[in-house]
């Protein structure tokens, strides 16, 4: 599992010390790209649908588009593909249909949609991102988990190996039984200031739990699946 810390880690100094992780950075807070660039293994874009969702504004997918063409040029980085955080599986499909990218970019499925639409993706893209929404809206909560294992009961069916599947805000699923391939949180930017906190020592804790790649299927509830 690859560990994506969010970038906008500031001062600077406390930026460096994450030197050689993976890193994520929004298209809403992008003032570290270059630098993450130069100090990181690999660099996941994020769009920022989330943060606009959460503040009532909208991206110009456009600017975005621009925007991470430049970083997309180095083979390690790849972005997240533009999507409505609560919004239906036909707005979702004609923002991938927009994107101009290619397999450089994950598309987003978000876990109130179908379950189907889940599979599809995984079975034509490389890398396919999660996104926790509606009544799944809380990481680890009880119907995330039961919602997560008939995803995971799904694409297991489905592939003789696991694809790999991101969890976005998901740095809270390390070590937990879901196989996915990365995660990314903005934990360490937000907490390393607190006492007993500093970058590195968080970024070890994280980076040292990893997931199983494989998946035992799991017994379902009928009245979750949908």
């Amino acid at each position: 599992m690859i560990h994506y810390h969010g970038a906008d880690i500031n001062p600077i100094p406390a930026l460096y010390e994450m030197a050689g992780r993976h890193f994520c950075v929004s298209f809403l807070y992008p003032s570290h790209v270059a630098r993450v660039h130069s100090i990181g293994q690999s660099v996941m874009l994020d769009n920022g649908a989330f943060t606009a969702w959460r503040k009532g504004t909208k991206i110009d997918w456009n600017k975005y588009y621009v925007w991470a063409d430049k970083w997309l040029d180095c083979p390690t980085t790849w972005a997240v593909i533009p999507d409505v955080v609560e919004g239906g599986a036909n707005e979702q499909d004609e923002l991938i249909k927009q994107w101009p990218h290619s397999h450089k970019g994950a598309p987003v499925w978000h876990m109130h949609e179908p379950i189907d639409r889940l599979v599809k993706l995984t079975e034509y893209w490389p890398k396919v991102c999660v996104g926790s929404s509606a009544e799944y809206s809380t990481v680890l909560s009880d119907s995330w988990c039961h919602r997560m294992d008939v995803a995971w009961n799904a694409i297991s069916q489905k592939h003789k190996r696991l694809p790999w599947v991101h969890m976005l805000r998901g740095m809270a699923c390390s070590g937990k039984r879901w196989p996915f391939a990365s995660v990314d949180s903005t934990d360490i930017a937000r907490n390393h200031h607190l006492p007993h906190k500093n970058p590195k020592g968080m970024a070890d804790k994280w980076d040292g739990q990893q997931c199983p790649f494989n998946w035992t299927i799991q017994p379902e509830q009928m009245e979750l699946i949908a």
